[in-house]
């Protein structure tokens, strides 16, 4: 995660609070006015050493004259007081409302699903009483800026095949964009939509980022958790509905569920999303509201929360808000760790003794820029990288050098009988693998 942040969930624009403290200035400076104006009224100008004018009439009459003043810059302050109270995102709030669409509606994808899978039983949705889930990732389709960057894009995908297989997971590599509107952080959104629509078979749309990496490789999603939710991602309850943080939860790695909720959401999601004036606006409203965030266009994560916030009644009772694992472990915090996790723990714990998900952000593996120096970035995705491999390696009897470097070691002698020899973690032929059945 980005970091966790503190004080007031909605802050006023620069220009309101410059109005507001020019108010404050007018009431004080009249409020002093006003006391030299009582007294002169009721001592006199010239009676300071003790002579009665009997101008007390007069004097009330200052004091009511200035007390309707205060109550009139009082009452033009007010608006910006109510405008302060109405910018608290609360569920009566309203999207911002564009006419740009993903597609056609669709309101009995249920209905259309459940023809399908009877008219297809080959194709079952379930699969050794398991969901089926397909993993969905992706990248530019230009090449990356340095070599480095593309070698890492390989490595990341590596690490995601590697999971996918040993937990029976289909897995979906996408280089194109869908749509030239919603590049970049919104990419996402019409692909999750046409996977949707395009396997009904599928119980679980899993999004996940490319510079997110599995380091736990015997962890296994406690899907039986979300059978009453259609929505989770890594987050926190109290910081995106309590502190409306922007970085509350993190879309960088989630599960969706293949049904008509999700084409809703995802429809009342996107109209943010389009480049241009659109997302630039966008991103000053979500700036506003949002507790923490930077002045920059719309992003995905950010236009989620808004959107949870100021529907949470419609949406909110189907969203798991996850942090009982790392779905997503932002990797500063762990992987310096790695080391110590492997002397005092093993995988499948899948949280902080032994992160399921390490994920860069921050990092532009395949860019020119980012939050963090490149060779640190590099340089932490290859300890991820072998941190998790390692895992894979000792089915094989190998395992890296050190985290730091791609050269291996033998880890055990060859047998003649290599049947009997069982992987530490059970990774060669796992009884939990939800595999298709042919």
């Amino acid at each position: 995660m980005r970091g966790a942040a503190n004080g007031r969930s909605l802050g006023l624009p620069k220009a309101r609070q410059i109005q507001k403290t020019f108010n404050n200035l007018k009431i004080t400076i009249l409020c002093g006015f006003v006391t030299i104006l009582v007294l002169r009224g009721t001592i006199g100008v010239g009676n300071l050493g003790g002579q009665d004018t009997g101008n007390g009439s007069e004097s009330q009459k200052v004091a009511e004259e200035n007390a309707r003043v205060l109550e009139e810059i009082r009452r033009k302050e007010d608006p910006d007081e109510e405008k302060e109270l109405e910018m608290q995102i609360d569920s009566n709030a309203t999207y911002p409302n564009v006419t740009y669409t993903l597609g056609p509606r669709i309101s009995d994808w249920d209905q259309q699903r459940i023809i399908w899978l009877k008219e297809n039983p080959q194709f079952p949705s379930y699969v050794n009483g398991k969901p089926r889930i397909l993993l969905v990732t992706g990248s530019q389709p230009t090449p990356c800026d340095s070599s480095v960057g593309d070698h890492y894009l390989l490595k990341g995908i590596k690490n995601k095949i590697d999971y996918c297989r040993l937990h029976g997971i289909e897995i979906v590599y996408n280089m194109a964009h869908l749509d030239k509107e919603m590049a970049g952080y919104w990419a996402k959104l019409p692909l999750l939509r046409r996977l949707m629509l395009s396997h009904p078979e599928v119980e679980w749309i899993w999004w996940m980022d490319s510079d997110a990496m599995f380091t736990d490789m015997v962890f296994e999603l406690p899907l039986d958790k979300y059978k009453d939710y259609n929505f989770v991602l890594h987050g926190w309850e109290n910081l995106v509905y309590g502190k409306q943080s922007w970085i509350g939860l993190n879309t960088g790695s989630f599960l969706l569920r293949n049904c008509q909720w999700s084409l809703d959401i995802l429809d009342a999601w996107a109209p943010m999303g389009p480049k241009g004036k659109i997302r630039e606006e966008a991103g000053k409203v979500l700036t506003a509201h949002l507790e923490g965030r930077p002045a920059f266009e719309a992003d995905d994560q950010s236009a989620l929360i808004y959107l949870l916030i100021s529907q949470k009644k419609l949406w909110g009772d189907r969203v798991f808000l996850e942090s009982s694992y790392f779905l997503h472990g932002y990797w500063v915090s762990v992987v310096d760790k790695y080391e110590d996790m492997i002397r005092t723990y093993h995988p499948g714990f899948g949280d902080e003794r032994w992160p399921f998900v390490t994920h860069f952000v921050g990092c532009k593996p395949c860019g020119s820029y980012g939050d963090y120096p490149v060779e640190r970035c590099m340089k932490s995705m290859e300890r991820a990288f072998n941190f998790a491999d390692n895992q894979i390696l000792q089915i094989y009897g190998f395992k890296h050098r050190s985290l730091n470097t791609a050269k291996v070691k033998r880890t055990r002698n060859e047998t003649a009988s290599p049947l009997e020899v069982k992987d530490e973690f059970n990774l060669l032929h796992p009884t939990f693998t939800a595999s298709k059945s042919l």
